[in-house]
């Protein structure tokens, strides 16, 4: 089974720069979008070999939200945490398949000088509890832009940004490696312990012909079920947004 996870920046821009021959060549089973900024009635008619599509957009139009199309009819789909400080801006579907929960988010971004930071912080935490209330009755898989990076390998330039930047504080820091401990697993780290992997880069400066990155998309698996991973990989070389796709094969 094949998973993709990709922030598109912005969905109905995306499907005028190759996201449809992408999805064709790829072929994931599920496919699990954030930042998709539309409603599903502007986009829902194009993606015709996924006959199950589950939409979360954000009360603001044009703003955040995700999206999941699945090959693969889900046992339910829930839609945000049942928080209300937290469910305003589209940003969690909770698919459950026979085997697994599927976990896809947008988390927060801490914002232009850490406004969010505290906000965030309690995000992570009311994340977490989320995924470990749904891990009591089965493994659990999150996958989405987690808008953070955990260590100095998964930035190019970890001294300048550290606790300057959104996605590189100790607070955020600390809250990805609370989601370690508490039982799961970096799916991409689990095969690869190497630097300059990276699945973000800002449109400023040709960062990204400079592969001046971030690596902030995940797959995070129960730890209990990671013995089902065959791979984990990151497609660098797929153009369209400021982020590129990440994916799992599960066996």
């Amino acid at each position: 089974m094949k998973l993709i996870s990709w922030n598109v920046n912005g969905i109905r821009a995306i499907l005028n720069k190759g996201f449809l021959d992408f999805v064709q060549k790829e072929n994931p089973d599920v496919l699990s979008l954030q930042e998709t900024k539309a409603s599903q009635d502007q986009v829902d008619s194009k993606l015709f070999d996924y006959p199950f599509h589950y939409w979360n957009s954000a009360q603001k139009k044009g703003y955040s939200g995700t999206a999941v199309f699945s090959k693969v009819k889900p046992l339910s789909v829930t839609y945000d945490l049942g928080i209300p400080e937290h469910d305003q801006e589209g940003r969690v579907i909770t698919l459950e398949f026979p085997d697994f929960f599927l976990i896809n988010s947008y988390v927060p971004n801490s914002g232009r000088e850490l406004v969010r930071l505290n906000y965030r912080n309690k995000w992570d935490r009311d994340f977490l509890a989320y995924w470990k209330k749904l891990e009591q009755k089965k493994p659990v898989i999150v996958c989405g832009d987690l808008n953070v990076a955990h260590t100095d390998i998964d930035l190019e330039n970890p001294k300048s940004n550290y606790n300057k930047s959104a996605g590189y504080t100790q607070i955020e820091i600390d809250g990805f490696t609370n989601f370690l401990k508490s039982g799961y697993v970096d799916s991409f780290r689990k095969f690869n312990q190497e630097s300059n992997n990276y699945t973000y880069w800002s449109y400023m400066f040709n960062a990204r012909s400079k592969n001046v990155g971030w690596r902030i998309d995940y797959f995070l698996v129960s730890r209990v079920y990671q013995h089902k991973l065959v791979k984990a990989f990151i497609l660098p070389e797929v153009m369209g947004s400021d982020h590129c796709p990440v994916g799992i094969v599960l066996k």
